[in-house]
């Protein structure tokens, strides 16, 4: 889960981007033997008073962000 990002960055498409880099990041560590099937990325932003933003995996972090 990522905690924390600055307000500006808090959009879809800034979040997406992150996600991505977190995915590929994880499963690089040929020690972790870990598949983008298994990973799921949160942003814990509710602090805001919004509602948690919809995880990503590797099957949507490369779609478009969805517009509101």
């Amino acid at each position: 889960m990522v905690t924390w990002l600055p307000k500006a960055c808090r959009t879809p498409a800034v979040r997406k981007e992150v996600a991505s880099a977190i995915i590929k990041a994880v499963c690089a560590v040929k020690n972790a033997e870990i598949t983008p099937d298994k990973v799921v990325v949160r942003f814990g932003e509710a602090c805001d008073g919004f509602p948690l933003p919809a995880g990503h995996t590797h099957e949507n972090v490369d779609l478009p962000p969805k517009e509101k």
